[in-house]
This record gives C-alpha cells, sequence and structure tokens, in this order.
C-alpha cells in the first residue's frame, strides 16, 4: 500500500488535518516552485520565448494523464463554473427535455441550467438526496421514470461534496445514451483519487480544478471536450484560440479560424506562469502515485475512522455507496457546530456539510491522525 506522504508536505505533527475536499496544503516542492515562479515574475526579460508554450503544454499534458485523454482534448479554464457556461454555449439542449442535476449539488454544474431553461425550452429535473445514499439508483430512476420528457442532458458530480455518495458514471452514461442525451461531469471531488477513463467512458466533458484533491493551487482549473463538440464558440475571443492571430507577423490577423482542438476553449489571460507550474506539479505527482494506489489508502484511513467509531451514536454510508477518501458522519438532530469547533480547537481540522462531519484525508494523513480524530470524536460525545 502507498505509505503516508506526509514528509512531501509542510505540516507540523500536531496539526491534523482531514479537509483535503475543502481545500488540500500544497507540497513543499510546488511551495518552492510558487516562491521562484513569483520571482521569475519580477524579472520577465529572464523568460524566453518559449516559456510560456511549455508552461500551457506541461498543464495540459498533466491533466489529461489524469482521466487518459488527449492533451488535445483538454482546455485552460479558471474554474468549474467557467467550463460549465462553456459547455452550455457549445451543446444544443432539445426543447422538451430535462436537464438532470442533483439535488445540494455545488452551484456550477447547476445555476448555468436553470438560468437557460426557460429561453432554451427545457426543464431542470433534480434528482433529491436519497435517504438511503443511494446517489446512482436515484439518479438511474430519474433518467428512466416513466411518463417524464426524455432527457436531453446530465449534468452532475461523480462525486457529493456533501455526503461523499459515490456515483456510477459508467451506469449513467449507459442510461442515458438510451436517450442519446449528453453527460457533463464535474469530477472536483473524484479526479486523481477515484479512477476515470474519458477514452472508454466516452462523456461529453468533464472539469475538475486543481485545488483540492489534486494538491494545486486556487484558479487553474481543466476542461475535458469530446471531439464533436469541438467546433463551437467559445466563451471568450482570444488569439490562442483562432489559427493565426499573432502579434509577431507582419499580418496580425491571419487567419480568424478556431484551432481544430479543445485549445480553443483556453480562457483569455492564460498566462498563469506562477499557479501553472504548481498546478502542474501537483496533477504530476497524483498521477505518479496512481488513483489505485491513492484510493485504496484513503480508503483504508476512512474505514479505520468508520470502525473506530462504530459504537458511537453516528451513522454513515455504506462503503459500497460512498467514495474511498470521504467519510460523512451524522447524527439525530445534525452535527453541532460547536463539536466542529471543538476538534479544531485541539488542531484535527474537518468541516461540517448540510449538517454532517465530513472528513476527507488524502495521502498526507496516516494511523497516527485518524486515531486521534477517534479518540478526541470518542471523548467528546461520550462525555
Amino acid at each position: 500500500m502507498l505509505p503516508s506522504q506526509r514528509h512531501l508536505f509542510e505540516i507540523p505533527r500536531e496539526v491534523c488535518y482531514l479537509n483535503s475536499a475543502s481545500y488540500s496544503p500544497l507540497p513543499l516542492k510546488t511551495l518552492d516552485a510558487g516562491r521562484a515562479a513569483v520571482g521569475r515574475k519580477g524579472q520577465p526579460w529572464t523568460i524566453d520565448a518559449g516559456f510560456a508554450g511549455r508552461q500551457h503544454e506541461r498543464a495540459r499534458s498533466a491533466a489529461a494523464r489524469l482521466i487518459n485523454a488527449d492533451a488535445n482534448d483538454v482546455a485552460l479554464i479558471p474554474a468549474i463554473s467557467y467550463g460549465v457556461a462553456t459547455v452550455a454555449k457549445t451543446l444544443t439542449i432539445p426543447r422538451g427535455t430535462r436537464v438532470i442535476v442533483l439535488e445540494n449539488d455545488h452551484s456550477s454544474p447547476v445555476l448555468e441550467w436553470h438560468t437557460r431553461s426557460e429561453a432554451q425550452g427545457f426543464i431542470v429535473d433534480t434528482v433529491r438526496q436519497p435517504t438511503d445514499g443511494d446517489w446512482t439508483s436515484a439518479v438511474l430512476a430519474t433518467i428512466e421514470r416513466s411518463g417524464a420528457p426524455p432527457v436531453g442532458l446530465a449534468s452532475i458530480s461523480s462525486v457529493h461534496w456533501s455526503d461523499g455518495g459515490l456515483i456510477d458514471v459508467d451506469k449513467i452514461q449507459a442510461a442515458l445514451r438510451r436517450q442519446g442525451a449528453a453527460f457533463v461531469i464535474d469530477a472536483t471531488q473524484s479526479t486523481g483519487v477515484v479512477p476515470m477513463d474519458v477514452t472508454r467512458l466516452d462523456p461529453d466533458a468533464v472539469i475538475f480544478p486543481t485545488y483540492k484533491w489534486l494538491i494545486g493551487p486556487y484558479g487553474r482549473a481543466f476542461l475535458y471536450v469530446a471531439k464533436r463538440h469541438q467546433n463551437g464558440v467559445p466563451l471568450e475571443q482570444t488569439s490562442a484560440g483562432r489559427r493565426n492571430v499573432n502579434s509577431e507577423s507582419p499580418v496580425y490577423f491571419g487567419d480568424l479560424a478556431y484551432v481544430d482542438s479543445a485549445q480553443r476553449y483556453d480562457m483569455g489571460e492564460r498566462d498563469h506562469f506562477i499557479t501553472l507550474e504548481m498546478a502542474s506539479i501537483g496533477m504530476e505527482m497524483m498521477a505518479e502515485w496512481g488513483a489505485a494506489a491513492v484510493s485504496a489508502r484513503l480508503a483504508m484511513l476512512n474505514q479505520r475512522i468508520a470502525d473506530g467509531v462504530h459504537d458511537l451514536t453516528l451513522n454513515m454510508l455504506a462503503p459500497s455507496l460512498r467514495a474511498p477518501h470521504i467519510l460523512s458522519l451524522g447524527m439525530a438532530g445534525g452535527i453541532p457546530k460547536e463539536l466542529i469547533a471543538q476538534l479544531a480547537a485541539e488542531n484535527i481540522h474537518v468541516a461540517l456539510r448540510l449538517g454532517r462531519m465530513r472528513i476527507s484525508p488524502h495521502v498526507f494523513n496516516d494511523e497516527a491522525d485518524v486515531d486521534r480524530l477517534v479518540a478526541v470524536l470518542t471523548k467528546a460525545l461520550r462525555g
């Protein structure tokens, strides 16, 4: 099993950080690269002509590797909301169809469709949060509901951020194909930990940022777009998205046709030379460890917690329904804010999400961290 990678991070022994589903720490290597990059920006005359292109393609390739995509099918974007807006501008949702979203999903894969539904003549159909935690069955039942209008699109997260519910995207894709519907996946809470192969799955779009599970910075995200949708009009009109708009050429607007790749969807002002390198490092580290190894380690840590709190008055999803890296604990009346604050006072950091305690370890955590959480939690709940 992959051992703890705590030595690669700047995390004091007394800190028990179990909140990577909110945001992860940066590796030491990434911190060093960020400091060097800030210095480079202070002396821009040291940047050679090919530097920008190398930065763009390094990040694009690192992101593609995580989902087994062709780098040409990946766009550089700043956020999930930007990616969803780009896809929404590209896809045509047939009038009279439904767009499937999840109840209490993050705003990004949901609000764009509410904004467009009336003008474009489709309805937004929300999958209610299942009491048994089985998100996959709930989504399938909604897609296949008898008498309902056909589905035009499902825009959902692959792991629900609030309860850690894992959604079987293979089963969802199969059901959507039967209706000729598109599939847009917000993979924020899964990329790098839960394996995904877009070559096999063939979704229409997959979007993910780096600041959570990919141990990277804010403001860097990536959009995979299936080749069948790489003929759309991008959200922004930029020189990078055109075949030949070049300030070094005798004619600036040489060829206004769009490039034949997902690069046409790249964000404007994409030369984030500080954070692009930082994002690349984190993604490359995750790829080297491999999703299977990371998943196995985090599943072990979360199961150790689950076993340790088994006798307390807490409830959780069954292992078959939850993501390996997120453990959500609930109790009658909801988890009190004071309990989260009490843990934080002991330097144990978790999150309160929709009345539940969300625990999300990463590769820098070890058995001592989770045992400490169990001990403090047991003492707090048993008084």
